[in-house]
């Protein structure tokens, strides 16, 4: 640094001076003192790797994980190499398969903790023999996810919205049981129709038609039986019918496994073979077939038939119709649904004879005038009057 001030001070001078003959070996001299401090201790990667190989000998001496590591660093500077790099080709195969292995493994857990066992809905006939088994298998483990059984549960917590009014109840059980006793045990009318007579109602999801196209299918299904309703609508040339089709096959099997509707018909059993789920594919019934005195033949008490059918609006969807210029115009589909309520034949036997009596009581009325009507007998004796 001396030098270098030095010769620093002496072009100042020269400058300040300004001597028009100055020597040209003089400047050379002096520009030749001119050099830049080094900023690192080297400037070329031959000299960095023999250093570190100066390092890693020193430090072999010393300690022999440190020798082992500079064995396997060897000639690179930058250090130790990872383990995918040192492995063969055919390591390297192995050690990816195996995370791919470990990676599936993991997420087959991690979707096996999300899986959900599936459950009957609340109206299935079956549901009691699941609580049943859950109630006869209880699980011993401490931390078992198992699904929660009636007798688990806590009907404490259940009664604020099971029974929100209790007095309520309270009250209305009491009329209902004066009231049962008022009658002495008689059962009305409408308890014994309930009590013997079967019924099923069902409401289909919104078919993507409107009220206009399902309404004259409804009016074609009801009052017929289920059978004939379902082989109406399969060779229908309306595109609603496939829609009511479906639905008319669902809710006979509802009504089939649910109410136990249809059970005791006189309807032979199918051949052996895949299950049909369309009965209008199968042939009919001995007491289906036309006979002399009915072209439907002989109805059993137990056959279901199509009491009421009705639709019900749906809502409107959104959808766009592009026009001309650029204008987009907003069309709103229609969606319908229907309704229909299945009985047994034995309801309609019943109504018709309820029918036919209440017209015979209509003619034999007050209003009616008869030549001999009947008359209570009075003043009857004990012994006979000659």
């Amino acid at each position: 640094m001396a030098a270098v001030n030095a010769a620093t001070n002496s072009l100042r001078c020269t400058r300040t001076a300004r001597a028009p003959h100055a020597p040209i070996s003089d400047l050379c001299r002096y520009l030749g003192l001119l050099q830049l401090p080094p900023r690192r201790g080297f400037h070329s990667s031959q000299c960095r790797m023999e250093e570190a190989k100066e390092t890693a000998r020193s430090k072999g001496k010393a300690d022999a994980p440190d020798a082992v590591q500079a064995a396997i660093r060897g000639s690179d500077p930058l250090g130790p190499k990872p383990d995918h790099l040192r492995l063969s080709a055919q390591k390297r195969a192995e050690l990816t398969a195996r995370r791919e292995r470990e990676s599936l493994q993991r997420q087959e857990e991690k979707a096996r903790e999300n899986v959900k066992l599936g459950s009957l809905s609340s109206s299935s006939v079956f549901g009691d023999e699941m609580l049943v088994e859950a109630d006869a298998h209880p699980s011993n483990e401490a931390g078992s996810t198992a699904p929660q059984t009636l007798a688990s549960r806590n009907y404490d917590n259940m009664s604020r919205v099971l029974n929100p009014r209790p007095n309520a109840r309270a009250r209305w059980q009491r009329n209902m049981l004066i009231r049962h006793v008022r009658r002495g045990g008689r059962l009305t009318k409408e308890m014994v129709i309930a009590r013997t007579e079967r019924r099923h109602l069902v409401k289909s999801h919104w078919f993507k038609t409107s009220m206009k196209k399902l309404a004259p299918l409804c009016r074609q299904i009801a009052g017929k039986s289920i059978d004939e309703a379902i082989l109406q609508m399969r060779f229908s040339k309306k595109a609603a019918a496939q829609d009511v089709l479906q639905h008319l096959i669902q809710a006979r099997n509802e009504a089939i496994a649910v109410k136990g509707m249809g059970l005791g018909s006189s309807h032979t059993l199918p051949p052996p073979g895949p299950v049909v789920l369309d009965p209008s594919i199968t042939p009919a019934g001995q007491n289906q077939r036309a006979n002399k005195t009915s072209k439907d033949g002989c109805k059993q008490e137990t056959d279901i038939y199509i009491a009421e059918a009705w639709i019900n609006r749906g809502p409107y969807g959104k959808r766009p119709d592009y026009r001309a210029r650029g204008r987009v115009y907003i069309m709103r589909p229609p969606h319908t649904g229907m309704t229909v309520l299945l009985k047994e034949e034995k309801t309609r036997t019943r109504e018709q004879r309820d029918k036919e009596e209440k017209a015979i009581r209509k003619r034999l009325g007050k209003n009616m005038w008869t030549q001999l009507p009947d008359r209570p007998v009075t003043n009857q004796s004990q012994y006979v009057l000659w």
